[in-house]
């Protein structure tokens, strides 16, 4: 049973998925089920570096931004392997019945963006991270994990 809405309110409606199946960007966990976001992020870890993504930083945002619970941010050495990165996470996870909500940006762009809800996953070749310097612009996120 469900509690009824206070006066000058509406009851929230129950959600379903989207028109394309995809679950709707303020659900909790949309793509994670039941898996904690810091879980999520540390296996991403794992998938980037199966494909040798170099200087992997796991960033916890969490109380800093609605934004995401976590940035994984690491680099490729070519466009060639910013899209075996990508792909390689996306793969792995898929296999886990995770899904991204979107991607964005390609290798050739120097700069790939995987958006898990919680975990948001950036992939950058060395000149576009230097450019970009998320770890400086979310210095105030605390630093998990640091794979050199």
């Amino acid at each position: 049973m469900t509690e009824p809405a206070l006066p000058g309110t509406v009851a929230a409606e129950p959600r379903v998925p989207s028109a394309d199946g995809l679950p709707h960007r303020d659900t909790p966990a949309a793509t994670t089920g039941d898996r904690a976001a810091l879980d999520l992020a540390r296996r991403i870890v794992e998938l980037a570096e199966d494909k040798k993504a170099a200087d992997i930083v796991l960033l916890d945002l969490t109380g800093l931004t609605t934004l995401a619970d976590a940035f994984v941010i690491c680099s490729g050495g070519s466009e060639r392997q910013l899209g075996a990165i990508a792909d390689g996470i996306v793969e792995g996870l898929r296999a886990e019945k995770t899904r991204p909500i979107g991607r964005e940006g390609t290798a050739s762009s120097h700069w790939v963006l995987l958006d898990f809800g919680a975990v948001v996953v950036h992939i950058f070749t060395p000149p576009e991270r230097d450019y970009y310097s998320l770890e400086k612009h979310w210095s105030e996120a605390k630093t998990i994990l640091r794979v050199q």
